[in-house]
């Protein structure tokens, strides 16, 4: 028989799915918003008309195929399923569909399943299974633009300091907030040391609050494990790019998916863990 641990840590693997399913959507579209926003706003300062447009957000207009057009139907948009039954292919005009869909939703299950299994159906697993969906839009929104939008690092900022408050990530308030300070300031200071040194930038304010996000869940004593984990990963990776002529115009490699990979190990697996995979 399958136990409660098991029961709820199914129950979340499947709303991990469905929730996989819009951040497909939120990883899109979100910067596209974005853009648009700031236009609109740049047109504003310069007293200019700023034109009508349809209505674009995360919930309309429906989702379609961007090739034919073809509005996707709900029994062409379940989770993982649908892309196995129309392989991979949009029903009408038969173009493929990235297989970067099922594999967001499929990870957003697992990661759930996990906070499932660890925590259970309570306060705690589902604070941190929302903990897992951003950290994943997150890293996917760099990855794709180089943006780390303050509207997802500023909430699960916030947060984190909240989780705290109420004694649901096993940290004290106090050491949130000192994770917030010391995640922030450590890569501020590491940005204005590489500017002063190369006159180039070496990444953006958006991995600043990020990191300061990652301090206000686990405390500052796991900054430095993170940092680590995310900077030695993040380095193999690049090297790895150049030598596969894999890197963009600039030769950059997003930091965000970094960081939001060694937020998720942390939460998994702990830092005692991370140190010891990084052999310290």
């Amino acid at each position: 028989m399958i136990g409660l641990q098991g029961l709820d840590a199914g129950l979340l693997a499947i709303l991990g799915l469905l929730i996989g399913s819009f951040l497909n959507v939120v990883i899109y579209r979100l910067p596209v918003m974005l853009e648009a926003q700031w236009k609109a706003e740049c047109a504003q300062l310069q007293d200019k008309d700023v034109p009508d447009t349809p209505a674009f957000n995360l919930f309309v207009p429906r989702s379609r195929c961007q090739k034919c057009n073809h509005l996707i139907r709900w029994f062409e948009n379940i989770p993982v399923l649908s892309y196995l039954v129309l392989r991979g292919q949009c029903a009408n005009c038969k173009t493929s569909i990235s297989w970067r869909y099922p594999v967001i939703e499929m990870a957003t299950g697992v990661l759930f399943f996990c906070c499932g299994w660890l925590w259970g159906a309570t306060p705690t697993g589902l604070i941190w299974c929302a903990f897992s969906a951003a950290l994943l839009t997150l890293g996917m929104i760099d990855w794709d633009t180089t943006l780390l939008p303050d509207d997802i690092t500023l909430p699960l900022l916030w947060a984190g300091l909240v989780a705290a408050l109420f004694g649901l990530t096993l940290i004290t308030l106090e050491n949130a907030v000192w994770g917030v300070v010391g995640g922030y300031l450590s890569l501020w200071l590491v940005y204005w040391a590489f500017k002063l040194v190369t006159g180039k930038e070496g990444m953006g304010y958006g991995d600043f609050k990020l990191f300061a996000a990652l301090g206000a869940w686990f405390g500052w004593q796991a900054l430095i494990p993170m940092i680590l984990m995310a900077s030695v990963i993040g380095a193999l990776v690049g090297i790895a790019m150049k030598f596969t002529h894999g890197l963009r115009e600039g030769g950059y490699v997003p930091f965000g998916p970094f960081l939001a990979g060694a937020g998720l190990t942390a939460m998994l697996a702990g830092t005692d863990v991370m140190l010891k995979v990084l052999g310290l």
